[in-house]
């Protein structure tokens, strides 16, 4: 076992030289002389250097952007970005939490929480949780009882708004009013100019009640809406929707055509009807 020991350590420290030749003139390019331990120790060197030269190379140079999963300069700028806007929501947050503890203080008879006490509300989340849970376990008990009321029919109204004032209506196209709402002259609705094959939107959710063509007005459609509201739609150049279609604010039920006799130019004849009186569209519509 010794004689082994000693031969391998003999081969370890035995010298070498590693030459590069000339092929042609036989003529030294490259020599280099060593023993083995020498050549493991510049082996190890070499590929430390290699590997140090290498992450040097990745961490101090724009190289790194390459590496998948390596955030970029513009990833790193909308993180920052984001981050801001992170702040102001939460002081947004902060700030509506102080308004609804002052209005709970101020309905109780306590004094409201001054405005530099943002930062120490959460003093305050406990009572604020507990009443927030209040309301909301009286809020699912008064939406059981309505749902229970409405399974029988046993409500005595039916909840809707009659009133058309405050409601959202969608414009029914992008135009030009060139003749008003004008029931003095037997006028009571509105044209709107627009570009022929327009899209035409319905103003409000509803349900297609007549799409049907008509020699003096073309093709008209007309919708029911919650809150005895009808809106009629005349000269469209095609109708996009038949009857008992369901609609929603905004969604295309026609194209602006010059339909009909009573029609002399592209436009949109539009009415809007409450509770069977016509009404002002621009009233309520901005077109």
């Amino acid at each position: 076992m010794a004689a082994i020991k000693r031969k391998n350590k003999n081969k370890l420290s035995n010298k070498f030289r590693i030459s590069i030749y000339n092929d042609t003139t036989h003529e030294v390019l490259f020599s280099f002389r060593g023993n083995g331990i020498l050549s493991i120790l510049t082996i190890i060197f070499l590929i430390l250097l290699f590997a140090l030269s290498i992450t040097a190379l990745i961490s101090f140079t724009p190289l790194r952007e390459f590496i998948p999963g390596y955030p970029s300069a513009e990833s790193r700028r909308t993180l920052i970005q984001n981050t801001i806007k992170l702040d102001s929501l939460q002081n947004e947050v902060n700030l509506w939490r102080l308004q609804l503890t002052n209005i709970q203080r101020i309905v109780t008879g306590k004094e409201p929480v001054r405005a530099d006490s943002i930062l120490s509300l959460a003093q305050y989340n406990d009572s604020l949780v507990t009443a927030s849970s209040a309301y909301a376990k009286d809020d699912s008990l008064l939406r059981s009882e309505v749902l229970k009321e409405e399974q029988f029919n046993l409500s005595t109204h039916n909840g809707k708004i009659e009133q058309i004032e405050g409601l959202h209506f969608f414009p029914p196209v992008k135009g030009m009013i060139t003749q008003e709402y004008n029931t003095a002259v037997n006028h009571p609705f509105v044209d709107i100019a627009a570009p022929e094959n327009s899209v035409v939107s319905s103003v409000l959710d509803g349900t297609v009640i007549a799409a049907e063509y008509s020699e003096l007005n073309g093709h008209i459609i007309q919708i029911q809406h919650d809150n005895n509201l009808i809106s009629i739609y005349k000269h469209n150049a095609k109708l996009l929707k038949k009857v008992g279609d369901k609609v929603s604010a905004g969604s295309p039920i026609s194209l602006v055509g010059n339909t009909g006799r009573q029609s002399t130019s592209s436009h949109l004849h539009f009415e809007l009807w409450h509770k069977g009186e016509p009404v002002n569209p621009a009233d309520y519509i901005k077109f």
